[in-house]
């Protein structure tokens, strides 16, 4: 059995993870406090990828980054570097995929937030710098952490917009999901079955870990409380 799809899905999943976290992050911080108008347009705009079909979402990305297109030629002709059908190309795939989901919970995790405690630390000289990493965040912490892993888990099963922007070559740009689809096409069932498997795994393992996580945090909460 040939590991390179496991091994390819999870630098593809992790790269787009970190990708997805700041860019996430630094979306719906600044986005929640928007105008009415301005956010209405912009939620549009960043959570469409969320409602597309994954195959709409890699022809999309096939017009501006194939070799024939915009940025792909630009890319090209200038660092000689093709942006498609690359295992790197599929970051892309998973990073537009995935992200509106990052987006989305720490949105609202910060429109929760209780903005008199960022006034309150800038009252004590605080800087916004300061009070955002030590203070908004932590208190955001269970939105952050369930749009990072949510995120993950997107991005290591994604499929449609995978399959059109980085193909399926074997050793090369293969996944999970893809070498499911192909050996399933070529009639192998009882391999493609051992990926379902290692891809279920790999998803309940992630979740069980947020859960647990989400459990130590209660007590010490209430004990916050008290």
């Amino acid at each position: 059995m040939d590991w390179f799809p496991l091994y390819n899905s999870l630098r593809i999943a992790a790269i787009s993870t970190v990708v997805i976290f700041f860019a996430g992050i630094f979306a719906a911080y600044y986005i929640a406090k928007a105008p009415r108008m301005v956010k209405g347009v912009l939620d549009v705009v960043l959570t469409l990828p969320l409602v597309l079909p994954p195959t709409v979402m890699g022809y999309l990305l096939l017009r501006l980054l194939g070799p024939n297109r915009l940025i792909g030629s630009w890319v090209l002709e200038t660092f000689g570097v093709k942006m498609v059908m690359t295992w790197w190309s599929a970051i892309f795939a998973t990073v537009a995929v995935a992200f509106p989901l990052m987006y989305r919970t720490a949105r609202g995790a910060f429109e929760a937030f209780d903005d008199t405690l960022a006034q309150a630390g800038r009252t004590l000289g605080l800087s916004n710098t300061y009070i955002f990493w030590r203070i908004r965040m932590p208190v955001c912490r269970q939105g952050i952490l369930a749009g990072t892993v949510l995120s993950f888990a997107r991005a290591l099963g994604e499929y449609g917009a995978t399959s059109m922007i980085a193909g399926y070559t074997p050793g090369r740009t293969a996944t999970i999901s893809t070498t499911v689809y192909q050996l399933w096409r070529t009639g192998d069932d009882a391999l493609a079955f051992r990926w379902v498997l290692v891809n279920v795994a790999i998803s309940a393992v992630v979740l069980l870990a947020v859960n647990m996580l989400e459990r130590r945090e209660k007590p010490s909460a209430r004990k916050g409380v008290r």
